[in-house]
């Protein structure tokens, strides 16, 4: 266990090394809200505003397994240089099974609410808790994605369930965002309608960013869950 600051600790379980927040409520079994980071950054990115989040929740922030440089990690490699985004599907895959068992073997290490588990991700962190939480209502609530994408080869591993159907989604994305095109979360909002799901969506004026009007958008939208 390597120290990150004075407060917090670096965790590993299985594949993934990970940063925890404790719940602040006293509650012995907490909701639990595991965030993932964008390409070529880490664990800390998004735990830096972990304080802010709704004291109920356990908060975990977790290191994607491939390495592209001193502390930068990815979920699976992507090309952007013919303009739109072309990843390594295998990689991606494996990460989706990666995150799977993490949150399973993560039983035997935090106590929490296993039927209120939450995944928050930016960019391919958020590519992430699509791919997670759509194809795994069994284990999912809710799912946060921010300036992501609903990848197609996830679809046909989508089943229609009523775990399915209560499954709670936030999407948010910059009108200007020129990672991740605007059009991908529309596209993606607009699909999960047709299975009967209803996100809640936000865009705002910026691009490939998270700003704070977002985040508290997301802390609106955990309370209210």
């Amino acid at each position: 266990m390597n120290s990150t600051n004075k407060k917090y600790s670096l965790h590993t379980v299985g594949s993934l090394s990970y940063l925890v927040r404790e719940a602040k409520a006293g509650t012995i079994n907490p909701p639990l809200l595991l965030l993932m980071h964008g390409v070529g950054s880490n664990e800390q990115d998004m735990f830096s505003f972990s304080e802010h989040l709704p004291d109920i929740f356990l908060i975990l922030s977790a290191r994607a397994p491939y390495t592209v440089g001193p502390n930068s990690y990815v979920w699976f490699h992507v090309d952007f240089s013919t303009g739109a985004p072309v990843f390594v599907k295998e990689e991606a895959e494996r990460s989706r099974n990666i995150v799977i068992q993490f949150l399973e073997s993560l039983k035997s290490h935090h106590s929490f609410d296993e039927k209120q588990i939450y995944l928050g991700g930016f960019s391919q962190g958020g590519i992430m808790s699509f791919s997670v939480g759509l194809t795994r209502t069994d284990l999912i609530k809710g799912i946060a994605v921010m300036s992501g994408r609903l990848l197609k080869e996830i679809r046909p591993f989508i089943t229609l369930t009523d775990k399915l159907s209560s499954l709670k989604i936030f999407i948010s994305h910059g009108l200007s965002d020129n990672v991740l095109n605007i059009e991908y979360a529309r596209e993606s909002s607009a699909y999960l309608k047709t299975l009967g799901l209803a996100p809640t969506y936000k865009e705002f004026v910026g691009g490939h960013a998270i700003p704070n009007e977002i985040w508290l958008d997301l802390i609106r939208w955990l309370k209210s869950e």
